[in-house]
């Protein structure tokens, strides 16, 4: 099935924003236990998805990209399923730093 095929194929309630996502964002609220058609095959939630928010379009493997845009977003810290809600507890941001607070952060030393 191509992508184009894919995303006629899912549930109307899912954005794919381009061919090449894995990810999805919902444009309303999905509850857990609910199913939703994601490339022709229902899928029942675990949990609850709000609006705005991503899901798994298809299966991401643990450090592989997640695609939103077409670009990656950042990486996944644990594999992830399709219907599975993408969010900070299964995806590691690539691009924000983490900060902390210690003697060899230059920032915070007085001058």
């Amino acid at each position: 099935m191509s992508n184009s095929d894919a995303s006629a194929a899912s549930d109307a309630r899912l954005l794919r924003l381009s061919p090449q996502d894995n990810i999805g964002v919902v444009t309303q609220t999905i509850e857990a236990g609910e199913k939703v058609l994601i490339a022709g095959r229902p899928i029942r939630l675990s949990r609850r998805i709000p609006t705005g928010h991503k899901l798994a379009l298809s299966p991401v493997a643990a450090g592989e990209k997640v695609l939103k845009y077409g670009a990656p977003i950042g990486s996944a810290i644990c594999d992830i399923q399709p219907g599975d809600y993408v969010h900070t507890h299964n995806l590691q941001s690539d691009y924000l730093p983490t900060y902390t607070l210690d003697d060899s952060n230059p920032y915070l030393r007085e001058n």
